[in-house]
């Protein structure tokens, strides 16, 4: 794409990848439904039309819902029905949820609908994209879906403004009520019609979409994990020879493979690491150096096996009942977010692991008991100044929230709707806990960088790798190297803002290359 270009995002019915999901919620990136979609929504628009004023019973369409599925709705009452659904299923509590997670969630809800398999007429998609495209995202209570029937009362918030009812939030994030909001933008509010309330709820757009952002920002962090790992073997004179490409390959782990040789990539050439591989008395390194790849490994393959899950779910018509081509409309189960809720449970616990290793790391670099001649706290003046001491209290806090959280959601499902709705997957909440994991990493990791920095500084004369060094110098260009104590937090903010923009990949990779 020409630089300066705008990705415009088309929902052609046949799915979409990652990044367009990335481009929507956090990019803004405009969106257009595709005439193919058009059509296919069309024709499963018709045949529900012809359902609903037939005396078929249909769950959602001539039925109620939940537990009142057995309820006959007469058909001068359908269009009501629809409408009652989104006002009663708008009962979430709490703050707002994020506005790139409101954006995923609008989009991938027009997805599926775009795939013809819902019944929703064009017009309902072509709303949603209207919101999207105008910057209003509609304010989304943070509690209330457990992850089957799918996201019910954070989508039902969402098609509440799409009927001009609810609050939105502008691009500025002011929050207005809906209707005036909708007028000033040139968005007219929709009239639903048979199943359309339904479609507009029944799907897990939200838990998906967190996936989604979660899966990019750890693969990046796994990245960022492999640096200031690397950083903190220099400063504590470990050894590279554990990464040898023949040693890895005794055990086959492709996460770890990959790990590896960044780790190889990254201290290749260090004269601090050259400068004790003879003579040095010490046999083994600690597991936090030593087994570094192993962990970090594991959780790429962990990461990449929810990436696999996430992309089958960027191509799955998620609905029910779902209209079939030859004119079926069939009740089913794909609303049930148990393959998102476990991805996350599952991402929640490789996350926390990446970010408990990188803090004992850290602990070993401000210990004089075990840092191999570096001062206490990296302080070269402990006593009077207390160093880095308190940057390891951060870290082992958020630690200790991280294993709280690692804690999965998904075995612990409640009944609902009067035990129609037997088993849930709580994926919402196995989402909401997976992004604050992610979120805590980033600042555990931006706190090795920080004290991994310091200790290669005060290494001096002995000069880092190529690859550290460019990390080091990512790190100088924002913070000030060791000396007297100072107010440490804006350090930290600032090296925060070094591991979640990429920053330090990018400065590591133009020295050394791409990282696996």
């Amino acid at each position: 794409m020409p630089a300066g270009e705008v990705m415009t995002v088309e929902l052609s019915g046949t799915g979409l990848a990652p990044a367009d999901v990335l481009a929507v919620a956090r990019g803004g990136a405009p969106v257009v439904l595709a005439p193919e979609a058009r059509g296919a929504m069309e024709q499963s628009a018709a045949i529900v039309a012809r359902l609903a004023t037939s005396n078929t019973p249909a769950y959602g369409v001539t039925t109620g819902f939940g537990s009142l599925a057995n309820t006959w709705i007469e058909a001068a009452r359908r269009g009501e029905l629809q409408r009652a659904l989104v006002r009663s299923h708008a009962a979430g509590m709490g703050p707002p949820v994020e506005r790139e997670v409101v954006r995923a969630m609008m989009l991938l809800r027009a997805r599926t609908l775009a795939m013809g398999h819902s019944g929703a007429r064009p017009e309902i998609a072509e709303a949603i994209l209207a919101l999207l495209n105008a910057g209003l995202t509609p304010v989304v209570p943070e509690h209330g879906s457990l992850g089957a029937s799918g996201d019910l009362a954070p989508l039902a918030h969402c098609a509440l403004v799409l009927i001009g009812e609810g609050e939105v939030a502008d691009a500025e994030g002011t929050v207005r009520p809906t209707r005036p909001a909708l007028e000033a933008a040139g968005v007219e509010p929709v009239t639903l019609t048979a199943k359309e309330g339904l479609a507009l709820t029944n799907g897990t757009d939200g838990v998906l979409g967190m996936l989604l952002m979660a899966a990019a920002d750890l693969g990046l962090l796994l990245r960022t994990a492999d640096v200031t790992a690397a950083m903190s073997v220099e400063a504590l004179l470990g050894t590279d020879r554990v990464f040898a490409a023949d040693l890895i390959a005794l055990r086959p782990q492709p996460g770890q493979a990959d790990s590896a040789a960044n780790l190889r990539a990254l201290l290749a050439g260090s004269p601090i690491v050259a400068s004790h591989r003879e003579g040095d008395s010490r046999v083994q390194d600690a597991y936090s150096l030593r087994c570094a790849p192993q962990v970090h490994g594991a959780a790429r393959d962990t990461l990449e096996h929810a990436e696999r899950v996430a992309a089958s779910e960027l191509v799955s018509a998620i609905d029910n009942p779902m209209v079939l081509p030859d004119g079926r409309v069939e009740s089913c189960g794909n609303f049930h977010g148990a393959p998102i809720a476990f991805a996350c449970d599952f991402l929640a616990i490789v996350a926390a692991e990446a970010g408990a290793i990188a803090e004992r790391r850290t602990d070993r670099l401000l210990d004089a008991s075990r840092s191999y001649g570096l001062p206490p706290f990296l302080s070269e003046d402990a006593g009077v100044n207390s160093g880095l001491m308190l940057t390891q209290y951060t870290q082992a806090a958020m630690v200790a929230e991280n294993r709280r959280l690692a804690a999965p959601a998904s075995v612990d499902s409640l009944p609902t709707s009067a035990m129609q709705e037997d088993h849930v997957s709580m994926g919402w909440g196995a989402a909401r806990k997976l992004r604050t994991v992610v979120a805590n990493v980033a600042r555990i990791l931006a706190v090795e960088l920080v004290c991994a920095a310091h200790a290669i500084d005060l290494r001096s004369p002995l000069e880092p790798g190529p690859g550290t060094a460019a990390a080091l110098a990512a790190v100088r260009a924002r913070i000030p190297g060791p000396g007297p104590d100072r107010f440490l937090a804006p350090d930290l903010a600032a090296a925060q803002e070094l591991v979640t923009s990429g920053e330090v990949v990018v400065a590591v990779e133009r020295a050394v290359g791409p990282l696996a």
